[in-house]
């Protein structure tokens, strides 16, 4: 039986079109048959990549944006009607700039991402740091939705630090972060002080 062929991008778009309204649409809910895999990538600085060309029109990620889906450690468009692959090399998204809101409740740290959708870091959105074994230091990751993860850039994570407090966990001093009265520990504090 031949294989079926996947999808240009025309065909996404023209089903998107008709899929979305205002509202998010409910990738979690769809589960089309999957097409194919896409000659499509997203750079590690966030850049989406369709036959090794950057798409330059910002709508347009956006839109594949709002329809990507991750299931496991692979990634997806996926339409009502088709479900195709796509690569990713780091996380899907990157966290570009970060509002840092006082209130009376405590510190908020409301971060923005590359296509414009701002996630409010809390219990529904967690920061997470992972080792960065090029560098010895620590990647931090902000969650935006549905298992998909932004990278957050470099200068932002020099602001976390600056932003950063000692905290004891389960009887280990912890250095990290604290926004919606959640607390995100990103290395033990003797680590911190020793590399400062």
């Amino acid at each position: 039986m031949a294989k079926k062929r996947p999808p240009g991008l025309e065909a996404i778009t023209g089903a998107l079109r008709s899929a979305i309204d205002r509202e998010p649409p409910p990738v979690e809910r769809w589960n089309p048959p999957f097409c194919g895999d896409l000659d499509m990538r997203i750079a590690a600085d966030g850049t989406w990549h369709y036959i090794k060309t950057p798409i330059g029109r910002p709508a347009l990620v956006k839109l594949f944006a709002s329809i990507l889906k991750r299931e496991g450690d692979k990634y997806f468009l996926v339409t009502p009607a088709e479900k195709c692959g796509i690569k990713v090399d780091d996380a899907p998204f990157v966290a570009i700039e970060l509002m840092v809101e006082e209130t009376s409740r405590g510190r908020i740290l409301n971060f923005r991402t590359n296509v414009d959708e701002w996630v409010q870091c809390g219990p529904a959105h967690a920061l997470r740091f992972e080792p960065e074994t090029a560098t010895g230091g620590l990647k931090p990751y902000i969650h935006v939705r549905r298992n998909l993860w932004a990278k957050v850039k470099r200068a932002l994570f020099f602001d976390l630090v600056e932003l950063g407090e000692e905290r004891d966990l389960e009887g280990l001093t912890m250095f990290g972060v604290t926004s919606a009265g959640v607390f995100f520990p990103m290395a033990p504090a003797g680590e911190v002080r020793d590399a400062g």
